[in-house]
């Protein structure tokens, strides 16, 4: 899940996830940590943390929704890679969000990434499936589910 507003995405997801155990994020990680150890440690013992969570619910054929801290390729990548290399899914949601939350920062790797996302090139980065959601259809949305089809028999 990436979206330059990290409030509305948070939002999104804690009100459509039911398995929560399945869903992850740096700022998870570092509010954890916070406290824990000294502030020069945070950033990297989260990283290495969150790395670890993601490999072991996926070794373990566990869901895994992970709020994308930031909007380049290379910090989705190795998750990309991670889960490609474990043979799972790998979806993207591009939560849109007003001009006015989007950091002057965070404008070039957006519109990147949207540029990307419309001209089909997120397969490239190992993406089976891309979402956009913006304005009225992200509220309209219900719940997200991941879990096979019911089968027949």
């Amino acid at each position: 899940m990436v979206s330059a507003s990290v409030t509305e995405r948070d939002s999104f997801l804690e009100r459509l996830i039911e398995d929560r155990a399945s869903l992850l994020s740096l700022d998870k990680v570092r509010g954890l940590l916070a406290g824990r150890v000294a502030a020069e440690e945070v950033e990297p013992r989260a990283q290495e943390l969150l790395g670890a969570a993601v490999r072991k619910r996926l070794e373990s054929k566990e869901t895994v929704v992970l709020g994308a801290d930031g909007l380049t390729p290379e910090e989705r990548e190795v998750f990309v890679r991670m889960a490609a290399e474990l043979k799972r899914p790998r979806h993207l949601i591009l939560l849109e969000t007003a001009r006015d939350l989007v950091s002057e920062e965070d404008l070039a790797p957006l519109n990147e990434l949207r540029r990307a996302l419309d001209a089909g090139e997120l397969g490239a980065e190992g993406f089976q499936t891309v979402l956009r959601l913006g304005g009225g259809s992200a509220a309209e949305v219900k719940r997200i589910l991941f879990r096979p089809p019911p089968r027949d028999d």
